[in-house]
């Protein structure tokens, strides 16, 4: 009798049939008769040449396959997509960005259940890879490991580390007379200077760096730099552990609790992570079934201060950060603060505390990178939940690195971000004024497109402290300044920030969490009777199916 305990492909194919034509397919692909006693897992692999976050995959998915085999389980490798978010970037197929987030996840899902796997390792560089990825795993609910692709080493350029937002922040500096154009062209030639994710706590090293704390990777696994060989060792043993999940039945949602997820936010408090990281969250949590709501992220943000100096707003890059102790030694500060559960279980099926034993209570002293709590960069994190007339269903501001983030200005409108970048660049942008891009939402965009093109403009043209922008649209993890994004509800569906007009006054003020629009009831009554919704941008394809299922951002922007 086949143990059929943890081989749900084994009772797919053998329970109730003494010889079935399923297995005639494996046997296609080289399987024995044994191997049917064995667990089936997948492997959901990434690799693709579109983007440098996603060229170093395939030797990941190599080991992993390896190592399922020599683990006494039968690997299967499927594809999942990616999109490039830093190429895709200021462009219309930056629309398809959030989407591949939810074809990311409908694919694992629909090949972990449409070929009953026991388990699956997913593999992924880019943005969406880390959210997409780890939505299927907590849909699917069979053991599950996420194995981030690493991160990308920094760039230089007379002596001065790069990453991909130095690039576009040097268009801003070029147009406005500030840098040569051999200076510009050696940002753009050097930035990248080999595979990897950006290497910033930009947004997919925010997402894998919580993945650590949420306890479906393995410690210090987020901050390996993708060309190192201990990202292919990681990887190996990631194979490994997720093997001996399979037969002890840990799943996800064992895994991912709102105790759990509490200590991820708080891990991306603490290294200043990513806007995204909300958005995502939110979905996450909607995909396990966890109560987590956009109210939560400002709890845990209000008792969890800054402690890692990294870029955007800090100094510092991925690579820095893992020497000077990863995610694993920020975890250790802030549990012995009493800012984490250190009793949530990891895939490995020790706690938190327990896989934290041996790191030191104290960071290295010859570094600036990690902070004790004592010298925190800021006493509160940096993701503030804003609220007001324009966005009473929550909104999100990334207000550290910034002297003064309270703004009360004109509103420059526009309907779409290439008008903007064109006023930016034509330097008709003021200080003091407050930019309101809109009809870029989940359903408006549609796709939520990221503004990290008209924001690091503004960086680059010096008007990052002086200049505010709000848009129902998303930021880039690499944006900084006074800016405010996925404002809800957004401007397709009647939000307040479709009513705005040229002129009116905006204040953003993130000491009282506050965004407003400062224009009279009655004249909002007037302005919203007349006010008519635009007619879909896309009526057919992808674009036009995420139009119609999206929810709002205050909820993740989930298709289901």
């Amino acid at each position: 009798m086949v143990d059929t305990r943890y081989n749900r492909r084994s009772r797919h194919v053998t329970e109730g049939v003494a010889r079935s034509p399923n297995r005639s397919m494996y046997y296609a692909m080289g399987y024995r008769k044994e191997d049917f006693d064995k667990p089936m897992i997948g492997v959901a692999n990434a690799h693709s040449t579109i983007t440098p976050c996603n060229a170093g995959l395939q030797k990941l998915a190599d080991v992993a396959v390896a190592t399922i085999r020599e683990a006494g389980a039968n690997p299967q490798v499927f594809g999942t997509p990616t999109i490039s978010d830093g190429m895709s970037m200021g462009t219309e197929g930056m629309k398809f960005s959030l989407i591949s987030r939810e074809v990311i996840a409908d694919c694992i899902e629909t090949c972990v259940n449409g070929q009953w796997m026991d388990g699956v390792v997913v593999i992924g560089g880019c943005d969406k890879n880390m959210p997409g990825g780890m939505i299927a795993l907590a849909r699917t609910n069979v053991p599950g490991i996420y194995v981030y692709g690493g991160t990308i080493r920094p760039g230089s350029w007379r002596g001065k580390d790069l990453t991909i937002v130095s690039a576009f922040e040097a268009v801003g500096e070029f147009t406005a007379g500030r840098m040569s154009e051999e200076d510009f062209e050696g940002i753009e030639r050097n930035a990248c200077p080999s595979s990897g994710s950006c290497g910033g706590m930009y947004t997919a090293n925010t997402m894998s760096s919580s993945f650590e704390a949420l306890g479906m990777s393995l410690l210090y696994s987020s901050t390996m730099a993708n060309p190192d060989d201990e990202k292919v060792a990681s990887s190996a043993e990631s194979a490994r552990v997720l093997v001996e999940a399979v037969k002890r039945d840990l799943k996800p949602r064992d895994i991912i609790t709102r105790a759990s997820i509490e200590n991820a936010v708080a891990v991306i408090m603490a290294t200043g992570g990513s806007t995204n990281a909300v958005l995502h969250y939110l979905a996450i949590a909607h995909a396990a079934e966890v109560e987590w709501s956009i109210d939560d992220f400002e709890r845990v943000r209000r008792k969890v201060p800054v402690i890692c100096n990294l870029k955007p707003s800090g100094r510092y890059v991925a690579t820095d950060l893992h020497r000077a102790g990863g995610i694993p030694q920020v975890m250790k500060l802030l549990l012995d603060a009493g800012l984490l559960h250190g009793d949530c279980i990891t895939i490995t099926g020790r706690t938190l505390a327990e896989e934290l034993a041996d790191v030191s209570s104290t960071p290295p002293e010859d570094q600036d990178v990690i902070r004790p709590l004592d010298r925190a960069l800021y006493r509160e994190g940096h993701l503030a939940i804003l609220k007001g007339n324009l966005s009473p269903e929550g909104c999100v501001a990334k207000i550290t690195g910034l002297k003064n983030p309270v703004i009360t200005g004109p509103a420059r409108v526009f309907d779409d971000e290439y008008s903007a970048m064109e006023s930016i660049l034509a330097n008709k942008i003021n200080p003091g004024d407050v930019l309101v891009l809109r009809y870029l939402g989940p359903r408006g965009g549609p796709g939520m497109p990221e503004m990290l093109a008209p924001t690091a403009a503004l960086i680059g043209k010096g008007l990052g402290e002086s200049v505010g922008l709000i848009t129902d649209g998303r930021f880039s993890g690499g944006t900084w300044g006074m800016v405010v994004g996925h404002v809800a509800p957004e401007a397709f569906e009647g939000g307040l920030i479709a009513l705005v007009e040229a002129g009116d006054s905006i204040t953003i003020d993130a000491h009282r969490l506050l965004i407003q629009l400062d224009v009279p009831i009655d004249e909002i009554a007037r302005r919203r009777a007349g006010w008519v919704r635009p007619s879909p941008r896309y009526t057919r394809g992808v674009l036009a199916k995420f139009a119609a299922l999206a929810g709002p951002a205050s909820k993740g922007a989930v298709t289901d």
